[in-house]
């Protein structure tokens, strides 16, 4: 079957947020806003944790312990998964000092060193004035390490020593610098892994690796889709709302870009559709892909499914009709008789989904409904 298990209760759970216009928190009580949602104190509005999946209130919950503390953190999980709104998040449960991102798969070439640590004057060709690096602009609040597995060995046994020393000295000086600040680090790397191959070092995996956070990708946690939909659509849209189709569609697929690219995709939907309504067709082509794909499946499974069955279990009466006396008599289904168990029949293997169940028989949804009116089938 085409539909996760879940599909139609989040469906239904998307529709109604969407009719509703659930945003930020706008129609979640006081007390439950600050457990569903924190927001940067001095981030762009759009740096908050939005779900009530299981997985998220558990990443909720750790957010909230981490941040009463000063504890280093190491945040898991797949590119897009919003590793660096989690890191956001707990600074800003006590947001002392300045939250300092450092992309680590940026530092490229000769560099690296000075964007991290600085240098001074003429300490290497085109240094005409001193530089102050990351290490010490997030001095006194949190450095957030981005993509920490991208950083090269020898610029890591030199964070070590700011780790443990709380000092380092700028590109070309002599004169050491203090700079205290909380780190959390994320990747999206096996970091154990890269410690057994030595491409890490063990010893700065385990000073980062005191609490280890792991963000689940969107495909394990749909029951967020709902809340990051109407979120995106309040930031992008006017007044938009999805078609029945076009959320389904959303729904089945499994965003291997995670939240990133649900985000991009109601930002493609928007911007291609003067609204206000977004049909399938405004989907990304990704995703229009994926529905031909699950599609043009279930339909060569239903095909399979109805040339092995020889005889059906919907119990009917059948007609007798006369025949010559050599060949006997004959069961012979009347036409709507027919009609009724072919849909039946598909219904039942598409589990209740009349959309798709139309879709399969060739005809169209009100179609469908009207002959589910005139058999009196209650499915």
């Amino acid at each position: 079957m085409m539909w996760d298990t879940q599909l139609t209760g989040t469906l239904h759970t998307v529709k109604s947020q969407l009719q509703l216009g659930l945003s930020d928190g706008a129609a979640v009580p006081p007390a439950e806003k600050k457990e569903n949602m924190l927001a940067h104190h001095q981030g762009p509005r759009h740096h908050v944790l939005i779900g009530k999946s299981a997985r998220i209130q558990q990443v909720l919950r750790m957010v909230e312990k981490l941040g009463r503390g000063h504890w280093p953190a190491l945040l898991l999980g797949e590119t897009g998964t919003g590793k660096e709104v989690v890191a956001r998040a707990i600074h800003a449960c006590n947001p002392t000092g300045p939250f300092v991102t450092i992309d680590c798969s940026s530092l490229v070439g000769p560099l690296m060193e000075s964007e991290l640590f600085g240098h001074v004057r003429g300490s290497f060709t085109g240094a005409a004035l001193n530089k102050t690096g990351l290490i010490e602009l997030a001095n006194g609040g949190t450095a957030f390490f981005d993509e920490i597995g991208e950083l090269p060995l020898d610029l890591q046994s030199k964070l070590l020593r700011v780790l443990q020393e709380k000092e380092f000295r700028p590109v070309g000086s002599l004169q050491t610098r203090r700079s205290d600040f909380r780190i959390i680090a994320a990747t999206n790397r096996d970091l154990a892994a890269e410690v057994e191959k030595g491409t890490f070092r063990r010893d700065l995996y385990y000073r980062l690796n005191v609490v280890s956070l792991k963000i689940a990708p969107l495909r394990d946690r749909k029951d967020d889709i709902p809340a990051l939909l109407t979120h995106f659509l309040d930031r992008y849209g006017n007044a938009h709302t999805l078609t029945p189709e076009a959320i389904e569609a959303l729904l089945s697929y499994d965003w291997p870009g995670n939240v990133r690219e649900l985000e991009n995709s109601v930002q493609h939907m928007v911007a291609v559709n003067s609204g206000p309504l977004l049909h399938i067709h405004d989907l990304p082509s990704a995703i229009r892909n994926h529905m031909t794909l699950l599609r043009a499946g279930t339909m060569t499974r239903f095909a399979a499914a109805s040339a092995a069955s020889s005889t059906l279990s919907i119990p009917v009466k059948p007609v007798m009709l006369a025949t010559t006396p050599s060949s006997g008599l004959h069961p012979v289904l009347p036409l709507n008789e027919v009609e009724r168990r072919a849909i039946l029949q598909a219904l039942e293997y598409t589990q209740g989904d009349r959309a798709i169940a139309a879709h399969l028989l060739g005809i169209g949804r009100t179609t469908l409904y009207r002959k589910l009116k005139e058999y009196e089938l209650a499915v």
